[in-house]
């Protein structure tokens, strides 16, 4: 009994079932290699790692100055936020002593210089861009002579209070040409009209 053998398989590339199996076997060899290019599960060389450990070095040592800088500007916002609470407190004053204080400051600092004072006016003004701080201005007039008002004028700038002269005008009486001098002060002064505030 003679017998035909076909040692080639039957490859019919026709058969759709056979292209499919083809088909999928080509993908699954395609993206196991992409998976080897993108992940390199077997590690890289000796050298590769080296680099990669010293660009993580590099990238951690600069979030770590990004940080301390960082840390560095809250410490001056915070800083600066307290001190401009402290200069609020220390020299602005609120609403309800203001003019008072204005007005004994500018009365004491002129008997202590040896001139008169006068009359006394007060204009508020909002300041643009706080809904709490008033700028009050003092227009006020003394009467002395030359070096009288200079003391004056050294005394009130070394005033614990914060006090702007914005104008001075001095004019000599003519019946008493020589002897004193009448000066108009302008006085600027800060208002902190938060209630609560501290004098």
């Amino acid at each position: 009994m003679d017998r035909n053998f076909n040692l080639r398989p039957a490859l019919n590339i026709k058969d759709p079932r056979v292209l499919m199996r083809v088909l999928i076997g080509l993908l699954l060899v395609a993206n196991l290699a992409a998976a080897v290019v993108a992940f390199k599960p077997f590690g890289g060389s000796a050298d590769d790692l080296r680099r990669q450990q010293q660009m993580l070095t590099a990238q951690l040592t600069r979030e770590q100055q990004q940080l301390a800088a960082s840390k560095h500007l809250v410490e001056k916002v915070e800083r600066a936020r307290s001190e401009g609470d402290n200069f609020l407190d220390k020299y602005f004053t609120d609403t309800q002593t203001t003019a008072a204080m204005i007005l004994t400051e500018l009365n004491t600092t002129a008997r202590e210089a040896g001139i008169k004072m006068g009359q006394a006016q007060f204009n508020r003004e909002n300041i643009e861009g706080s809904d709490t701080l008033q700028m009050l201005t003092t227009n006020v007039g003394f009467e002395g002579n030359y070096t009288n008002l200079t003391k004056f004028m050294n005394l009130l700038d070394k005033s614990a209070r914060f006090m702007i002269i914005e104008s001075m005008q001095a004019a000599a009486p003519q019946q008493q040409a020589g002897q004193a001098l009448n000066v108009s002060l302008k006085i600027d002064t800060f208002v902190n009209d938060t209630p609560g505030a501290t004098p």
